[in-house]
């Protein structure tokens, strides 16, 4: 990934994207030699020198035989992303352009087929998106959650190397007040990247904290 310097993040801030945003593009080589794409949740472990991520496809779904197959592939997470119109910028010979959040992962994939490890697995991602299902999962009873399993492909992928990049116009400080306006009054996405904004210091922010 092109990652000019003003823009590259560290491992704390992907690491908190990945948590905020964690629907994911898993990318393998199929046997065409073309990109295989899987787009799903993955639970970010991180076990102190290593990142870890984990998931699972259905058994239907191939892609669980190209990880078989060639371990090595790519995790790519895409966070808030939004225009950027040139009327932030007092100087009026400028251009648009698009600010966004992005990590990319090289991993090591390694399948997981013992049925308490897909246990495992299955309640970290619950813990993640719906706590109190979890108990509906035990109450639904051992036969059916392992029938469930089976129908399923789990994995661990551990992150062998990682790119982020925070690309919020940090080289523009002219139009930061203006371009924090703009984005704390509009969409989703927009609201997003206020906020990452708030927690880089950019725009004289409150409560700015760059170290997330």
């Amino acid at each position: 990934m092109y990652t000019p310097p003003q823009f590259k993040g560290d491992r704390a801030k992907a690491a908190a994207l990945i948590q905020e945003h964690p629907f994911a593009s898993l990318i393998s080589i199929d046997d065409t030699g073309l990109p295989y794409v899987t787009h799903l949740p993955l639970h970010l472990e991180d076990r102190g020198e290593q990142l870890v991520l984990l998931g699972h496809v259905a058994k239907p779904n191939q892609h669980w035989r190209y990880l078989q197959a060639r371990p090595q592939a790519v995790v790519t997470f895409l966070g808030p992303h939004a225009y950027l119109s040139p009327k932030v910028y007092p100087d009026l010979a400028r251009v648009p352009t698009w600010n966004y959040l992005a990590v990319h992962c090289t991993v090591q994939a390694t399948l997981i087929e013992d049925p308490v490890g897909k246990d495992a697995l299955l309640k970290k991602l619950i813990g993640d998106h719906e706590p109190p299902y979890a108990q509906q999962w035990r109450d639904l009873g051992e036969e059916f959650g392992h029938k469930m399993m089976m129908g399923i492909v789990a994995f661990e992928l551990q992150v062998t190397d990682l790119q982020c990049k925070v690309k919020i116009n940090q080289h523009r400080p002219e139009s930061h007040a203006a371009m924090k306006a703009m984005y704390a009054a509009g969409n989703e996405n927009e609201r997003g990247l206020a906020g990452w904004m708030d927690r880089l210091g950019m725009a004289g922010a409150d409560n700015a904290s760059p170290e997330v």
